[in-house]
């Protein structure tokens, strides 16, 4: 069996645009309150913690990944976080493939193995999807930062 891997793509936790901004807010908050407040009371050093403590933590989870994407030898495998079971799809199985919008919210969270109305979904930042269609209808979205290489990579795959 050849083991090479025709497509690789991680997804990070702490790498969305909005999230990355909702945090960066609330440490200013807290750096503008300690600032505001230091000479009122002795507690304002814990505004000072708690700002550089946000930031500390935003720096950790753009390094932590959510889960990982590879395309090999006709299936799609999703490995997520320590604990999380790997998941692999059988492009023999996928009747259709499609790019699509993963959501039309502003803020997504961060899922992995989401089943939720006939369909199981995969997203950690970005607005776009690859959705899978099985031949029950299951479908599979799989939130992509790349969405016109995996598109391809997976017709490609389907056709040999």
């Amino acid at each position: 069996m050849d083991q090479k891997h025709v497509y690789i793509e991680k997804q990070y936790i702490g790498r969305d645009y909005i999230r990355i901004c909702i945090r960066l807010i609330m440490a200013a908050f807290c750096f503008g309150a300690y600032v505001y407040e230091r000479d009122r009371d002795n507690t304002v050093d814990l505004f000072l913690v708690v700002g550089f403590g946000i930031i500390g933590v935003s720096i950790i989870l753009l390094f932590l990944i959510q889960y990982k994407i590879r395309i090999e030898n006709k299936s799609v495998i999703i490995d997520g976080l320590w604990t999380a079971k790997k998941v692999k799809i059988d492009l023999n199985s996928i009747v259709k493939v499609r790019k699509d919008t993963y959501s039309s919210y502003l803020f997504n969270n961060p899922v992995y193995n989401l089943h939720k109305k006939g369909s199981i979904r995969f997203y950690s930042s970005g607005k776009d999807a690859i959705v899978l269609t099985d031949r029950d209808g299951l479908e599979y979205f799989i939130g992509t930062q790349r969405p016109n290489e995996m598109y391809l990579v997976i017709q490609d795959e389907m056709k040999q």
